[in-house]
């Protein structure tokens, strides 16, 4: 139901925040910005919660942001830049997560919803899709931060060509850019975004945070978020989990991982 416009569930590790206007094509509103941007950081701070799947309602991912509501909250300067805030709030939840976020995308993903996608760590399509970055025929500029995240996900060239263009591309092109991981069949596809967030969830989740940490840092070149990723690398030396992967290595079952 709409109205539940961010809707959530958790299953063993797994939340799975949907984006809920199939009527808009999940085109996202001020309000759901806000909502999103709550959500992520919520589900970053519980240790129940080891791997996110973000995806659309119905057949499309997201068209954005919703142009409807531009005249009245983005129509002037001051609220644009209020407006863009919450849009960048939302893009630095998923690429601040302390777990991994995965996009599943279906159909349209356009705009602020390329953005979201842009900011995950794995995006997975289906063969439909179609994506694009149309802010040049609005008038509008992407937010800074935000375009850090595109070229980090499909390269300089292809956030040049996406944003200077506004063209749209299909998921063969996005896969191709390095943006999407796979293309896969949309009869299989729920079963391969679940198939890789389980196989996140069973690792153990020190080691994960660890990694996503160090990524992030090997990419922006920043001191401190290099001296974070050292410092989760170094406590999962003592940790408990660390001692269950030997013990479970050496007796040749499935290691149970509790993240401490």
């Amino acid at each position: 139901m709409e109205s539940e416009p961010i809707r959530v569930t958790t299953s063993d590790g797994m939340a799975t925040i949907v984006i809920n206007r199939p009527a808009r094509k999940n085109a996202v509103t001020q309000a759901m910005w806000a909502e999103l941007a709550a959500t992520v950081n919520g589900l970053s701070g519980d240790p129940e919660a080891r791997v996110i799947v973000l995806r659309g309602a119905g057949q499309d991912f997201s068209a954005g942001a919703d142009i409807a509501e531009f005249n009245t909250l983005r129509g002037s300067p001051d609220s644009a830049r209020i407006y863009e805030a919450g849009n960048s709030a939302a893009f630095a939840s998923l690429r601040n997560c302390s777990v991994p976020v995965i996009a599943a995308i279906r159909g349209i993903c356009f705009g602020g919803g390329f953005g979201l996608a842009a900011a995950c760590d794995l995006r997975l399509a289906t063969a439909d899709a179609v994506f694009a970055v149309p802010a040049a025929r609005l008038g509008l500029a992407y937010p800074q931060d935000a375009m850090g995240d595109i070229v980090s996900a499909a390269g300089p060239q292809m956030a040049r060509y996406l944003t200077y263009t506004a063209a749209r591309i299909g998921a063969p092109a996005a896969l191709a850019a390095g943006f999407l991981l796979e293309i896969v069949e949309a009869a299989e596809f729920d079963a391969r975004v679940e198939e890789i967030a389980r196989g996140i969830a069973r690792n153990a989740p020190l080691s994960v945070r660890a990694s996503k940490a160090a990524i992030r840092a090997a990419l922006s070149h920043d001191p401190e978020e290099a001296a974070l990723a050292r410092s989760l690398g170094d406590a999962t030396f003592p940790s408990e989990d660390y001692a269950e992967g030997r013990a479970a290595f050496h007796a040749r079952r499935t290691p149970h991982f509790k993240g401490c």
